[in-house]
C-alpha cells in the first residue's frame, strides 16, 4: 500500500478525490503540483504540510511563495517543475492527474526513477505508450490505472486467456443526436456531462468520443492487447464501469456507482482493499442497465482513435495534441462543435509518420498539430 504520496493536478477534480483517499487512509501527501490555482494550493499547504509543491507557471509560484513562506514546503517552479518533484521527491508513489501532454514528462520521470505511478493522465500512454510501457517493465515498475474503466478492467482480469475487453461509455450529452442537430451545439451545452463532474477538456472530449478513443489506446497499452480487441459500448447508467470477455465467452463485469475515488483508492491500496468514502451500490433502486452501439458516422473521432493506433510512431501525438488545441479554440467560439472534429481528422491525417519517435519527436509532433490546428481554424 502506498505510504507517501505525490499528486500531481492536486487542485484538479481527480486531485481533490485522491486528497478524500489520503484523508481516510492516512496516506502521507509529500508533494502537490498545479499550475495557477494559487489560493486552493495554499489550502492544501496548510492542510497537508507537503515537503514539495510544483508550480508551472512562474508569476503563479512567485506569489505562491510569499504565501506560504511561514510553512516549510518548498516551492519548484517552471513548466518542467512537476517533472522535477517527480525526480527529487521522497515518495513510493506517483499519482498523475495532470492534463493533456503535460502528463508525459512526469510520467517518463517517474518510471525512469522507479516509483510506483498511479496513471490519471491517459496522454502519457496516448502519446508515448510503447516507450512507457516498456521502460516500466524493464524496471518492474508497477503502473497502476486509475481511469474508471481501466481501474475496472484491471479489477475483472484474472490471468485467464481473455478473448477482449469492453470498455463502457456514457456516449455524453449528445448521443443519439443527428449531424444537423450536432452543427448547433454550443461550449455550454457541451460541457453538462451527464454523468461526471471533470475539467473542461475531457468533458468536451467525451461529449466527441474523442476520450473514449484514447481509452481504447491506452487499453490497448496498460494491457497489451491488439486493438482489434479492445471494445466499446454506450452504457449511459455508468454503473458498469468496465468489463472482460473471456475465450469462452464468460464477461466479468466491475460495477460501482460513479464515484473516481473508488478508482483512485485502489490504485493506492493495491494489492489490497479497505473501506472506502464511496456510497454502496444499492441495487432495490436500479431500475435498469441499457447498452447501445457507438455512432462511428456523428461521433468519427473514435474511430479515428484506432487508425491512429494502427499507424503508430507520432501519429497518436499528433492527434492528442489536434485535439487539445481544437477543444481550446471550441471552447472560445473559434471552431464549430463539428469543425472540431472535422479539424483533427485532417490534421491527424496529414501527419507525416516517424515510426520509432524519440521524447523530442513526440513533443515536437504535438507543436506541429497545434500549429496546424490554429491555421485550419484561421482559414
Amino acid at each position: 500500500m502506498t505510504k507517501d504520496l505525490v499528486i500531481l493536478g492536486s487542485t484538479g477534480s481527480v486531485g481533490k478525490q485522491a486528497l478524500d483517499v489520503c484523508d481516510h487512509l492516512g496516506i502521507r501527501v509529500v508533494g502537490i503540483s498545479g499550475r495557477r490555482s494559487i489560493s486552493a494550493l495554499e489550502e492544501q499547504i496548510r492542510k497537508y504540510k507537503p515537503i514539495y509543491c510544483a508550480v508551472a507557471d512562474e508569476k503563479s509560484a512567485n506569489e505562491l511563495k510569499i504565501a506560504v513562506r511561514d510553512t516549510d514546503t518548498k516551492i519548484i517552479s517552471g513548466e518542467r517543475a512537476s517533472e522535477t518533484l517527480c525526480e527529487i521527491s521522497e515518495c513510493d508513489t506517483v499519482l498523475n492527474s495532470l492534463s493533456g501532454i503535460a502528463g508525459l514528462r512526469p510520467t517518463v520521470a517517474t518510471v525512469l526513477g522507479g516509483k510506483k505511478l498511479a496513471l490519471a493522465n491517459k496522454e502519457s500512454l496516448v502519446t508515448y505508450g510503447t516507450f512507457v510501457m516498456r521502460e516500466a517493465k524493464k524496471r518492474g515498475v508497477d503502473i497502476l490505472p486509475v481511469d474508471s474503466e481501466h481501474s475496472a478492467i484491471f479489477q475483472c482480469l484474472t490471468g485467464q486467456k481473455v478473448k477482449k475487453l469492453i470498455l463502457t461509455a456514457s456516449g455524453g450529452p449528445f448521443y443519439g443526436k443527428s449531424r444537423e442537430e450536432l452543427e448547433k451545439i454550443t461550449p455550454a451545452e457541451a460541457l453538462a456531462h451527464p454523468t461526471w463532474d471533470m475539467g473542461n477538456r475531457i468533458t468536451i472530449d467525451s461529449s466527441t468520443m474523442m476520450n473514449k478513443g484514447f481509452e481504447v489506446i491506452e487499453a490497448a497499452h496498460l494491457f497489451g492487447v491488439d486493438i482489434d480487441d479492445v471494445e466499446v459500448t454506450v452504457h449511459r447508467e455508468s454503473i458498469i464501469h468496465s468489463m472482460v470477455e473471456y475465450i469462452d465467452n464468460a464477461i466479468i463485469a466491475e460495477m460501482g456507482v460513479p464515484d473516481m475515488r473508488l478508482c483512485v483508492q485502489y490504485a493506492l491500496t493495491y494489492p489490497e482493499r479497505f473501506d472506502s468514502p464511496v456510497k454502496e451500490l444499492d441495487f432495490k433502486t436500479l431500475r435498469s442497465l441499457t447498452f447501445g452501439v457507438p455512432d462511428d458516422v456523428n461521433f468519427p473521432l473514435l474511430p479515428l482513435a484506432r487508425r491512429a493506433f494502427t499507424r503508430g510512431g507520432i501519429v497518436p501525438a499528433v492527434m492528442n495534441g489536434a485535439d487539445e488545441m481544437a477543444v481550446e479554440l471550441f471552447l472560445r467560439d473559434k471552431l464549430t462543435y463539428l469543425g472540431l472534429s472535422d479539424a483533427v481528422i485532417r490534421v491527424t491525417e496529414e501527419a507525416e509518420n516517424i515510426a520509432s519517435p524519440t521524447l523530442s519527436d513526440i513533443e515536437e509532433a504535438d507543436r506541429w498539430a497545434r500549429i496546424r490546428i490554429k491555421e485550419i481554424a484561421e482559414a
